[in-house]
């Protein structure tokens, strides 16, 4: 093997070229991405750039120097327009060609875009890019009213860094509660109770009519009741799709994303995926999941550069996430399929201060008494017991729900 290329200058993709020189691989690596930034990680985009604590650098995989130190070809503002899986070479849009022998595509997602009456308007604005959250950094002035369309993690943490920075903010979503697809009514009560203490103001069970304008401006948002929002800056965040446009110009086989087995291997066995596009089958929840989160970008990269070394090494993490939004930090470690559990069991308060002060607490997702998920708020050190938990829950193993709600015993107890 003397040749891998990377479609997607990402983390995942940054990632997996670091391993494949980690693990003494000394043939050609490229690395081909659409933007023009260097490979950097996404959470700070919404989280501690967009609240200006951050530096804009701060998500940076690694400086520019490192790739000529590691003699990896990294090509920025390049995009793949083809696949030949017969030729084995990826075509550019400025025409070159480029061999591989094995290629690994970590095209990542796009944002869903709403298409309502408006919706070319100035002041409407999506996160997903490094200069996205420059540009929606800038606009977040103190007074600014602030519409986010969407009450998921980038529309809450958007919401919550707007908040920050002294704008007025409404809330637009589709369900009765904020997140309750991914957390359920007792969780998403408790979001929709801190962005509340902090003043957001919430429009559940609403859609969108269309976004008013004027001279080319938006003005406000018209939701499908006919109520009026005024708006000097809308951020929608109504969810991403995988970019699989160049695995299905090439044929290769998709569900919910570029389907791979547990080594992350398409259905060409020279070509590879991982992060955000990746549909794998996954040994531990026995199904193929598609995972939209930093850890398995940042986990997956590596895993896919072994299994293009043909190290026998499955992909088999439990899944793994975070969020920052006002004084609540929490990680969420599972899988629960929609409408896959049948109880939540909570250590601790979930009941949010009337100031907007975030409890302390514990949340499991149960099926049949086996944690599926867990979710530590403001307690910490306590993520490998949880995911030690969902692996025994997916095994079958079941806990006693009385010792798992109890906080005085060990969750390493609970079983």
């Amino acid at each position: 093997m003397e040749s891998v290329v990377i479609v997607g200058a990402s983390l995942a993709g940054a990632k997996a070229a670091e391993t494949l020189r980690a693990e003494g691989f000394t043939g050609r690596v490229v690395l081909i991405g659409e933007e023009t930034e260097l490979p950097y990680e996404r959470p700070p985009l919404s989280k501690g750039y967009l609240l200006g604590n951050d530096p804009r650098d701060g998500g940076q995989v690694h400086d520019q120097p490192w790739y000529a130190e590691q003699n990896i070809d990294l090509r920025l503002g390049t995009r793949v327009v083809a696949v030949d899986r017969h030729a084995h070479t990826v075509a550019l849009a400025d025409g070159q060609s480029v061999p591989y022998d094995r290629l690994l595509l970590a095209t990542g997602s796009r944002v869903r875009r709403l298409d309502v009456p408006g919706s070319e308007n100035s002041g409407v604005r999506y996160l997903r890019t490094l200069p996205d959250s420059d540009q929606l950094r800038a606009d977040l002035k103190p007074g600014t009213q602030v519409v986010v369309v969407g009450a998921g993690w980038i529309g809450l943490e958007v919401a919550a860094a707007a908040r920050s920075h002294g704008c007025t903010v409404a809330v637009i979503e589709t369900e009765s509660l904020p997140l309750r697809r991914v957390l359920g009514d007792e969780l998403g009560g408790l979001y929709r109770d801190l962005h509340a203490g902090h003043g957001v103001e919430f429009h559940l069970d609403s859609g969108v009519r269309e976004f008013g304008g004027l001279d080319g401006q938006v003005t406000d948002v018209v939701l499908t009741d006919g109520t009026e929002i005024p708006a000097d800056l809308i951020v929608v965040g109504v969810g991403i799709r995988p970019a699989t446009e160049l695995a299905e110009a090439c044929g290769l086989d998709l569900d919910n994303g570029i389907a791979v087995d547990s080594h992350l291997r398409t259905s060409d066995p020279d070509i590879f995926a991982c992060g955000d596009v990746a549909a794998w089958n996954s040994r531990l929840v026995g199904s193929r999941i598609r995972v939209e989160h930093w850890a398995n970008a940042l986990n997956g990269g590596p895993a896919a550069a072994k299994s293009i070394l043909d190290r026998d090494e499955p992909y088999d993490p439990v899944p793994y996430f975070y969020s920052d939004q006002y004084d609540l930090s929490m990680e969420y470690s599972g899988y629960v399929p929609l409408h896959g559990y049948d109880r939540i069991v909570v250590r601790g308060d979930l009941t949010v201060k009337p100031d907007g002060t975030a409890p302390e607490f514990l949340a499991f997702w149960i099926s049949g008494e086996r944690v599926l998920a867990g979710m530590n708020g403001n307690v910490w050190d306590v993520v490998d017991p949880i995911q030690d938990l969902v692996r025994a829950g997916y095994r079958g193993q079941r806990v006693d729900l009385r010792k798992l709600a109890d906080p005085t015993v060990p969750l390493t107890d609970v079983l």
